[in-house]
């Protein structure tokens, strides 16, 4: 290598002896770990291949141990021994001559302490190369430095990139493309484009003030339109129909103000409510009053017919009688309005679905209802109002002791947001997967804000928050007026677009190929899930009167953008409700790779660092599971030298996992 010459400094600035001694020293570099290297390749045809995948020759600091690489590789790659002698043939003879002869060759296996530590000093033949590297750049950074103008920022800039661009980014040997552990790249944003105007500024501008990611507002702002349409309104595809109602879970860490969100979003709803409360009362109060005429009729005729004695007059009073039982039965005492609650039991749910004319909606910004479901309290999951109230289905319960319940068409809404954890969790509960239950689940993965935050948001506009109001607050009143549960319908165009989708999607589905494959349970449900969404896009954009007017091919390629960005959120919910606890404490320790840019580490410096692995054994698991992936390896371990504790086991990072750090 040709030694870069040097600028003459002259003054005060020109450096000393020992400044002039770091520029003529010698760059780094073993020969002695070269030539154990050499010797294990050629005494173990094993150990080789392994030296293989780490070196190609150019790491070798004295040029005829890279002649000696050579002629290794090229016996080996013809399935020829790489024994001295082979090797001595395989070399051009002045180059053998000018090393010392065959002799040198025996001299490089003499030296091997064992083969088995081939490896390791391969590694550390390799790192001195890539020191060097490290060097050299350095100096011709200098000499950019020292050659700039002043004039040409832009070429010095570039240069400069360019030179720390081969020590920053080094090509790793040996390493083959790594497995990733989440069947999901970097996940989409919520389209809160695809929403009418007003609901789409409403929730972007929900999310700015709140600082939270619009998915949580735009995931809440569906189970909203859910709450006003669900069992009011239908929709028509093409050969089937579709409730309005929707079952979604946001996945967010505490402190995400989740609370605020679900508070300025549901606060129209409860403005409805309290209107249809209003609206009510003279109904109940007379209703009230009915049922205690009915009652005291009841009552009254039954005396009169135990009273009777002649068997004419107790035959009448028997008609009598059970015509006013019959009456007071018919007279019930209609429910207060109640849209949702943000908590109730499967058996207080049930009955509130039966009161509420078949609808009903929990809204949380918790997800209780899971752990409810269950069966915190009953002891057994009970999944049956859930699975019935998400596909419109009749029920008839009946329990002891109480009156027999009929729902004609049950429409349950779900808007909910939980912790990482409880999503991780919800695969302990073999009944959620087996019956259903995570199939019918619209999954919300956003990434959250936390450190992140403008402690300075733009304020909401009054307006915006205004219209949001007075438009859900519309809608929510006008469906409530319906006597009779509406359809909707799809425009030509737009039905065909379905049966485009469901063309497309099915491809998916295919065992083996299909990306959806392992997952069809949700796949199967998404045609219809994006029809319902399209159905509540429809009515948001014409919320007094949309009932009366077909879907559009606009809203339903809106509706499609929402369900991609639901697929997309469903397998990363997948991937994590699926994972073993392995695979999680993987996934923290290939994060603390990529953060701290580690490219070389112990169990013991893990440990230190996360303290979620308290010994190396519960450590162990997880670096299995990278070591699987291909995201780190092993290094060979170091000889022994004298007595006392070997030592520990070190771990290379993959570059993919380390990253650009430029």
């Amino acid at each position: 290598m040709t030694t870069p010459r040097l600028h003459v400094i002259q003054g005060d600035d020109a450096p000393g002896p020992a400044e002039l001694a770091e520029f003529v020293r010698p760059l780094p570099h073993n020969i002695e770990a070269e030539q154990h290297t050499l010797g294990a390749a050629m005494l173990a045809p094993a150990v080789l291949a392994e030296i293989g995948e780490l070196l190609d020759g150019t790491e070798f600091y004295r040029p005829a141990h890279g002649l000696i690489w050579s002629a290794i590789q090229s016996l080996d790659d013809r399935g020829a021994l790489a024994e001295p002698v082979a090797v001595a043939a395989a070399l051009d003879p002045r180059d053998l001559a000018a090393m010392g002869g065959a002799p040198y060759l025996h001299t490089l296996i003499s030296r091997v302490p064992t083969a088995a530590n081939g490896p390791y000093y391969a590694h550390l033949v390799r790192d001195l190369a890539y020191a060097r590297q490290v060097v050299t750049s350095g100096t011709r950074l200098m000499q950019l430095g020292y050659a700039a103008t002043g004039d040409t920022h832009d070429d010095l800039r570039g240069a400069v990139v360019a030179e720390l661009a081969t020590v920053t980014n080094p090509q790793g040997r040996g390493w083959a493309e790594p497995t990733p552990l989440s069947a999901t790249a970097e996940l989409p944003p919520f389209p809160v484009w695809a929403f009418p105007d007003w609901l789409g500024e409403y929730a972007a501008g929900l999310a700015e003030v709140t600082q939270t990611p619009p998915d949580l507002a735009g995931s809440l702002a569906l189970a909203v339109l859910a709450v006003a349409a669900g069992g009011k309104v239908w929709a028509r595809a093409t050969t089937w129909t579709e409730p309005t109602n929707l079952f979604t879970l946001v996945v967010l860490p505490p402190g995400n103000r989740k609370s605020e969100v679900y508070k300025h979003m549901t606060a129209p709803i409860k403005a409805a409510e309290a209107a249809l409360v209003e609206q009510t009362k003279p109904l109940i109060a007379e209703a009230v009053i009915a049922r205690k005429v009915a009652e005291a009729n009841a009552e009254k005729t039954e005396k009169a017919a135990t009273a009777a004695h002649d068997p004419t007059q107790r035959a009448v009073a028997m008609d009598e009688a059970a015509a006013a039982r019959l009456d007071l039965d018919q007279t019930p005492i209609p429910a207060e309005p109640c849209l949702f609650s943000d908590d109730a039991t499967v058996e207080r749910l049930t009955s509130h679905v039966a009161e509420q004319g078949g609808r009903f909606a929990i809204l949380s910004p918790e997800g209780e209802i899971f752990s409810i479901a269950a069966g915190r309290y009953s002891g057994a999951p009970n999944l049956a109002i859930l699975k019935s109230g998400h596909a419109g289905e009749e029920m008839r319960i009946d329990r002891m002791g109480r009156p027999s319940e009929r729902i004609t068409a049950a429409t349950i809404t779900l808007g909910i947001c939980t912790q990482p954890g409880v999503l991780a969790r919800l695969g302990e509960t073999p009944q959620f997967g087996e019956q259903g239950l995570l199939g019918r689940l619209l999954y919300s993965v956003p990434v959250s804000l936390l450190g992140f935050r403008n402690e300075r948001p733009d304020p909401m506009p009054e307006h915006v928050r205004d219209t949001y109001s007075a438009n859900v607050q519309a809608l929510v009143l006008s469906l409530a007026a319906l006597a009779e549960p509406a359809t909707l319908h799809f425009a030509p165009d737009a039905q065909a677009a379905i049966l485009d989708l469901a063309r497309e999607h099915e491809i998916r589905l295919r065992p083996g190929t299909g990306d959806l494959a392992h997952m069809t349970d949700w796949a199967g449900k998404y045609i219809g899930a994006v029809v319902r969404i399209a159905a509540l896009l429809h009515l948001a954009q014409h919320h007094r009167d949309g009932w009366d007017q077909p879907i559009t091919l606009a809203t339903f390629t809106n509706a499609r953008l929402i369900g991609e960005y639901y697929t997309h959120h469903a397998q990363a919910a997948y991937d994590a409700i699926g994972a073993d606890p392995a695979t999680n404490d993987a996934r923290a320790l290939l994060d603390w790779i990529q953060r701290t840019a580690t490219t070389r580490f112990t169990a013991r410096e893990v440990i230190h660092a996360l303290k979620r692995f308290r010994k190396v054994a519960d450590l162990e698991p997880a670096l299995h599971v990278l070591e699987s992936h291909g995201w780190i390896r092993r290094l060979p371990t170091p000889p022994k030298a004298g007595p006392g504790r070997k030592a520990g086991t070190t771990y290379e990072a993959h570059p993919n996992a380390i990253g650009d750090v430029s």
